[in-house]
């Protein structure tokens, strides 16, 4: 069989778009381990509602699990308007309350994560929530795109 042919075998690859309020932290994240974990099943995209700076301590605990995520920018939702999602992942309340309208096949899902960006204590405190935001993101994703068939919001 040619290559050509092969290629026309595999399953196209879900076009998943992680969103949360300051494309900061979480659902840059995620997006980080789709790519990372999941490149070849998943062509990942990560945006906010009122984007942020991309967080110095989240490229910093990503980079401890070999994940490079320091070349990442924060964008808005509406930058990527015309990329047809298969799946939109809201990963905070806020950007669930906020989710723009997308295409009527993208199906969206909801997976709240909690903001270390807004935790409060020592820098070894506040680093524990990101490695733990990391942790948790990775699982979530780990389970992708077969978990999201059955979710939604």
């Amino acid at each position: 069989m040619s290559i050509s042919k092969k290629k026309k075998n595999l399953p196209d690859k879900k076009k998943i778009l992680f969103l949360c309020t300051g494309n900061a932290c979480r659902s840059q994240i995620a997006e980080g381990w789709a790519r990372h974990l999941k490149s070849g099943v998943i062509e990942a995209y990560s945006a906010g509602i009122s984007p942020a700076v991309v967080s110095s301590r989240a490229i910093a605990v990503m980079a401890e699990a070999g994940v490079d995520i320091s070349t990442h920018t924060s964008k808005h939702v509406d930058t990527l308007k015309e990329v047809d999602f298969d799946y939109v992942v809201t990963v905070c309340d806020n950007a669930r309350e906020q989710c723009p309208v997308f295409a009527s096949r993208t199906k969206k899902i909801h997976k709240s994560f909690e903001d270390p960006v807004l935790m409060t204590g020592t820098d070894n405190e506040v680093m524990a929530a990101f490695r733990k935001l990391r942790d948790d993101m990775r699982a979530f994703v780990e389970m992708m795109p077969e978990s999201l068939e059955n979710e939604s919001f």
